[in-house]
């Protein structure tokens, strides 16, 4: 299989994606991972490349504040693009990226292309749970609108992600509500609810945020704007939540003495709520594999994201999306 990898996306860039560059390709010899971006500015950074590595010249890159659509139709030769067109063209299975996520949503539509019938992709996140099971959301970002039939789609997508890339028989599949009565929240998801019963998935019903991390579903389904909201709320608390712990164990003797004692378990902890360890988020509905990492992942979280391609491209998950929606 042959992974491409944006080499300039991301705010540690180039300097992360070459790093994970190398680990994964020492790592997994039977993959090719192409690194895109330019050659003069790489190259010294790969040094004894093995031979499942290389560059493929990309002479611009997609900077974080670039308009999204601008710079995908504008710039050509920028990195990002010159990798959706890898895939486009089968000179790659799958394509990361860790750069401006609507610059990405862009080339993907505009430049790999969605697969017939899907209306809409969806950006679909791992959220770490107490079970550690997991669960996907989505759509976490990628549009911001939503009508309850792509709800139905991202529900369909999500499951079939669960079944062949986590092996999970029957997923179970939630929707973000305010509340778990059938009736509940607004327009959208009211319209969205027997759409969902009506799908060939194990639909569990309304979900309330509060109750994602402790493991009620497999997928949670929703539109970007409160999927985001959700996902950036999770990730401030436990940032605040390990600061204010930190703060806390520094205060006294006693409590470093604690501390010391509690301190593999809490690095076992924030490891689990680590979004390195998942490597980046699929973008569903696509008719190729993209995946979207962390604007800030190092080299391990770009490491991840090439096993993250490897486990959904072994499953076949793309096709799979494809024959399912086919049958609607």
């Amino acid at each position: 299989m042959r992974i491409a990898i944006d080499a300039m996306g991301g705010d540690h860039a180039p300097n992360s994606t070459a790093e994970g560059a190398l680990a994964a390709a020492k790592e997994w010899t039977d993959t090719e991972i192409i690194l895109v971006g330019d050659q003069q500015v790489l190259k010294p950074l790969l040094g004894e490349a093995p031979n499942n590595l290389r560059v493929h010249h990309a002479s611009e890159m997609i900077a974080a504040d670039d308009e999204p659509v601008k710079a995908v139709r504008r710039k050509k030769d920028a990195s990002m693009v010159v990798a959706g067109r890898l895939v486009r063209e089968g000179q790659a299975e799958a394509m990361i990226s860790a750069g401006n996520t609507g610059a990405l949503m862009t080339t993907g539509l505009l430049v790999v292309g969605r697969l017939e019938g899907i209306e809409r992709p969806a950006l679909a996140p791992m959220i770490p749970t107490v079970d550690q099971r997991g669960v996907l959301a989505l759509d976490l970002g990628a549009n911001m609108d939503a009508k309850p039939e792509h709800l139905a789609q991202y529900a369909l997508m999500g499951s079939i992600y669960r079944q062949k890339v986590h092996g999970i028989a029957a997923p179970r599949v939630g929707l973000l509500n305010v509340g778990t009565e059938a009736m509940k929240g607004n327009e959208l998801t009211k319209a969205a609810y027997p759409l969902l019963e009506d799908l060939p998935i194990h639909f569990v019903g309304n979900v309330e945020s509060r109750d994602i991390l402790s493991g009620a579903c497999d997928v949670i389904v929703c539109d970007g704007f409160a999927g985001n909201i959700m996902l950036k709320s999770l990730e401030g608390t436990a940032g605040t939540m390990f600061s204010i712990l930190k703060q806390e164990f520094s205060k006294s003797l006693k409590n470093k003495l604690a501390a010391a004692v509690l301190m593999p378990s809490l690095r076992g902890i924030k490891k689990m709520m680590d979004y390195k360890e998942h490597g980046g988020a699929p973008l569903l509905g696509l008719n190729g594999l993209v995946v979207k990492g962390h604007g800030s992942s190092d080299g391990g979280a770009i490491r991840n994201a090439v096993r993250q391609a490897r486990l959904a491209l072994q499953s076949q998950l793309t096709e799979n999306i494809a024959k399912e929606i086919s049958r609607k």
